[in-house]
């Protein structure tokens, strides 16, 4: 059965998965386990989940993989571990809002990079749609969702987010690249596989431990698998064969306003007006740049 005879357009998975990805702040929040611990077995858990499949349904295209394609899978896949090892270590230090909000500035990274390296220009009403969305997401920061005023600590928090924002680019930009010639889940495979070990070998840097974790972590990182990893990342993917990278990375912006809602019946953490003000900001964005594409589509 088709995606269209299921009457799955990309941009309605595209929003199922972000909304999925939304949960990844919180449960990052709720583990005690050290960052790079919970982003490995994220990732880990998703490879088990994906690769299976991958061997069994697409064995010939794996042995037909070029080495270009592959090696640019890799380089995505370590561009992914540094974005989770990042990311969640921001969220240490900075407020869920302001940290989701700031790694989600990549459409800025994406955009550049389409333009330069895919041949995908952006238009005057996908640049204004962008603008309108990072300015929302700027807002968003700002507010800081009832944490303590600007510090040292917070800025280190924010500038991992930055960090993350960029490296989330590259694997968006190589994921939009590949996926034109690579089926999702030999693709994704490769991906997780080289996330998966960059993340091992981090942990082991770090000095922590690999497995002394109690059952409820154990289920966190299950559900990081589940939920962001292939609900969400996986998802975009799929996604990503079928829209451009602009459109893919703006409409992530709407990451933050999910995990701010959520952040506030799980967590606790109150948004202030100007942050409320700053996620309606944001999808307005995104509602102006995928109108602008149904509008070139139509």
């Amino acid at each position: 059965m088709k995606a269209s005879d299921l009457e799955v357009t990309p941009l309605a998975a595209l929003a199922f998965a972000v909304f999925a990805a939304s949960t990844s702040a919180i449960l990052v929040r709720w583990s005690t386990a050290p960052s790079s611990v919970a982003a490995f077995y994220r990732v880990l858990f998703t490879t088990a989940i994906v690769a299976p499949i991958a061997l069994m349904r697409y064995r010939e295209e794996f042995a037909r993989l070029s080495g270009r394609d592959l090696g640019f899978a890799v380089v995505a896949g370590v561009a992914l571990a540094v974005h989770f090892a990042a990311w969640f270590e921001s969220l240490n230090h900075t407020s869920v809002a302001a940290s989701v909000t700031l790694v989600q500035t990549q459409p800025i990274f994406v955009a550049l990079g389409a333009a330069l390296v895919l041949g995908e220009y952006v238009n005057r009403e996908a640049v204004i749609g962008i603008a309108i969305a990072i300015v929302g997401a700027a807002a968003m920061s700002f507010g800081g969702a009832g944490e303590a005023p600007v510090s040292d600590a917070t800025m280190y928090g924010n500038a991992l987010a930055l960090l993350g924002a960029i490296t989330v680019a590259g694997y968006v930009l190589a994921g939009r690249s590949i996926r034109q010639r690579v089926s999702l889940f030999p693709y994704v495979t490769v991906v997780y596989t080289a996330c998966a070990l960059t993340l091992f070998v981090l942990v082991g840097a770090q000095g922590h431990d690999y497995v002394a974790y109690p059952t409820r972590e154990w289920l966190l990182f299950l559900g990081m698998a589940v939920g962001p990893g292939v609900f969400g990342h996986t998802v975009v993917n799929w996604v990503l064969k079928h829209l451009e990278s602009v459109v893919v990375s703006v409409t992530w912006l709407g990451e933050p306003v999910g995990a701010t809602l959520l952040a506030l019946f799980l967590l606790a953490e109150v948004p202030d007006a100007v942050t409320v003000v700053g996620g309606c900001v944001v999808l307005a964005g995104i509602y102006v740049t995928t109108i602008e594409r149904e509008r070139r589509q139509s």
